[in-house]
This record gives C-alpha cells, sequence and structure tokens, in this order.
C-alpha cells in the first residue's frame, strides 16, 4: 500500500470533490495565517468504522523543518509497522481543518498534527476528538483541547533566550532590529518572550518590522531598508531563521559585519551559515525529529494502555560556531535532534 496519499486524492475519496492547489510557500519564510477557519458549529462524523491506518496533518512540509518533521513521522511509523496517510496544509489554517475534517471522514487510529496556526485549527482538532480519534500535537500547543499528548519547544523562552545573547553582546544600551512574525499565535509567543526581556533595558531602541502576508517586502528587503536608516544598528533579532539568514547575507554585502543576527529554528542551512563566522551568531535549534518521532512513541504507549505525559517541553540547543565546532569527529551536528544523539555530540539543551 503505497504510504503517502496526498490530500487531493482523500477530498475526492470523502468528498467527492477536489479543490484548486495552493502555491507553495517559500521555502524559508513562514506563509501567515488566516483567521477564518470552518466555524465551530461544523459537525463532521466518521463515515466507516476506526481504521488502521493513522493520519498526519502537517501544517506544512515545503521548507527544511517541515521535512524533518515528516522525517521523524514516517521513520517512526516505519518501526512500528504503521500504514499511514499525510496532507500538507502550506501554512494555511483554512485548508488544515478542511484536512482534518477529511481525515475524520477516514476516521483514522490516531491523528497527529503540526500545526499552521493552534488558533486557526483548533475548532476542527476538537472535532476530531468530539469523534473519539486520539489527538497528537508536535511544535505546538493548541489551548482548550484535550489531546492526549503535545510536544512543543519553549518558544517564549526561546525569544528571551535569543534577545538576552544580543543585550550580553552589546550592552544595555543600542539599537536593535526585531523582524516579527504575529502572523501565528506559536511563533508570535518567540516575539513576546523577546520584549519581556526588554522590559528591562529601557535603553534598548528597537526598529521593528512583522512579516509581510503579502510577500510585496521580504525580509532581507526590511532589513536592508533598516541597514540604510540606521547607520547605528546593533543588532536583528529575528523570529526565524530564514530572516537571520538572509539579513546576515545582506549585512556582509553593505560591509557591516558588525550586526549581530540571530534567530530561531535549527537545521543544516543554519549551522553552515554560522560556522562560516559572519554576521549570523546564534540559532535557537529545536528538535524538530525529535518531536514528531517521540509523537508517534507516546501514542504507541497510549495504544498499549500506559499513561503518556499531557503535555511535553522539547529540548532546544543554542547552536553558536563554538557549539556547532566543537561537534567531535564522525559525527554530525545535523542530526543533534534524533533521540539520545544529544549525548554524543555533548550538547546541553538551554530551554
Amino acid at each position: 500500500m503505497k504510504k503517502l496519499v496526498f490530500l487531493m486524492l482523500i477530498i475526492i475519496l470523502t468528498f467527492g470533490i477536489a479543490g484548486c492547489a495552493q502555491e507553495a510557500a517559500p521555502a524559508e519564510e513562514p506563509a501567515p495565517a488566516e483567521d477564518a477557519a470552518p466555524a465551530e458549529e461544523v459537525q463532521v462524523q466518521p463515515a466507516g468504522p476506526k481504521s488502521d491506518t493513522v493520519a498526519v496533518s502537517l501544517g506544512w512540509q515545503e521548507n527544511e523543518s517541515g521535512q524533518r518533521f515528516t522525517q521523524g513521522y514516517e521513520e517512526a511509523f516505519a518501526e512500528l509497522g504503521w500504514e499511514y496517510v499525510i496532507s500538507n496544509a502550506n501554512y494555511d489554517p483554512r485548508l488544515q481543518s478542511e484536512q482534518i475534517d477529511a481525515f475524520i471522514n477516514l476516521n483514522p487510529r490516531a491523528l497527529f498534527v503540526t500545526c499552521s496556526d493552534p488558533a486557526g485549527i483548533r475548532a476542527a482538532v476538537q472535532r476530531a476528538i468530539d469523534a473519539d480519534i486520539p489527538v497528537f500535537a508536535a511544535d505546538c500547543y493548541i489551548a482548550g483541547v484535550l489531546a492526549v499528548s503535545q510536544i512543543a519547544s519553549n518558544n517564549f523562552g526561546m525569544g528571551m533566550f535569543t534577545m538576552q545573547y544580543i543585550i550580553d553582546e552589546i550592552g544595555d544600551s543600542g539599537k536593535v532590529g526585531m523582524i516579527g512574525l504575529p502572523n501565528n499565535e506559536t511563533w508570535d509567543l518567540r516575539e513576546l518572550g523577546a520584549r519581556n526581556v526588554l522590559q528591562n533595558f529601557p535603553n534598548i531602541e528597537i526598529v521593528y518590522w512583522p512579516y509581510d502576508a503579502t510577500g510585496a517586502v521580504t525580509p532581507r528587503q526590511a532589513i536592508e531598508n533598516m541597514m540604510t536608516a540606521h547607520d547605528d544598528l546593533d543588532a536583528v533579532w529575528s523570529a526565524w531563521d530564514g530572516a537571520a539568514m538572509e539579513g546576515a547575507l545582506a549585512a556582509e554585502q553593505a560591509g557591516r559585519e558588525d550586526i549581530i543576527f540571530t534567530g530561531i529554528d535549527g537545521g543544516e542551512r543554519a549551522f553552515e551559515q554560522i560556522q562560516s563566522g559572519g554576521p549570523f551568531k546564534l540559532s535557537m535549534a529545536q528538535s524538530i525529529y525529535w518531536m514528531s518521532y517521540m509523537n508517534v512513541f507516546y501514542a504507541n504507549e497510549f495504544f498499549q494502555g500506559n499513561t503518556v505525559p499531557r503535555f511535553v517541553v522539547a529540548p532546544v540547543f543554542a547552536a553558536d560556531k563554538a557549539l556547532l565546532d566543537s561537534v567531535p569527529a564522525g559525527l554530525n551536528a545535523i542530526d543533534y535532534d534524533l533521540p539520545g544523539m544529544n549525548i554524543e555530540l555533548g550538547w546541553t539543551a538551554v530551554k
């Protein structure tokens, strides 16, 4: 049986209709969430008996983190011999809600979710729970629903850590650019954490730019504009690594290598740029693979009648050049989020 089933096939089989495919989001720049999820009064019930197949509703899949989540799920399923179907919402909570409703109709043994936007898909996830489908979420906490288990990074804490890193580098006064990502409840927690630190440093001047959902201005263009307007810019805090990487390249091209850039996510591309010794200094490396793999581990424990944690905080590592350069010979830094690999690497989680 083919293990990867695309959304269009699912919708055709369950509802007899097919929608238009959505344009893929940029590889490293998250697309915006939308507020218009299906109304809560929508009723969706399974069309048949419980299936032996499990379903995965991915909030996104196109970029490095989305592919890493997929890898974690697929390899965990392979170890257990589970059949599965996967859908990809491409950062669209409306589309993800429709996908979840399609999965409810299929009545899978369990539903695994990574959130395009926790608030935007909450009603659809509740419908799955109401249909007696066990739900396991990764990389988000969906407030107000009783999922069996949810795993997420400490997004507020990551925002605090990266902003404190900048303060430690530039001192308690200066000018800091902030590249925010307020479109998604989870990502916005990072900015809230950073601003929590700033309350203690009134002499830090902030130049702010929120992610442009229209795409008319890219993060790189926003940072270029910041550097043009502020020749005394000391650092740029970014809510995600894609913005930090693009901004650091712009700073190098402009001869502004003194500007400090931080980001959040981790992964091969970020690690390579940090190790190059440029302005991109720190990434909060989330345990992406670990989250999806452990999602499946806890589901298996649940099916065996064992108690599983309602909420798990995933380990996060402060990946700077010193940490990446310390990787022992024969090991690869990009494997840091495999279960137990941090011990072999000698890495200690900071959040």
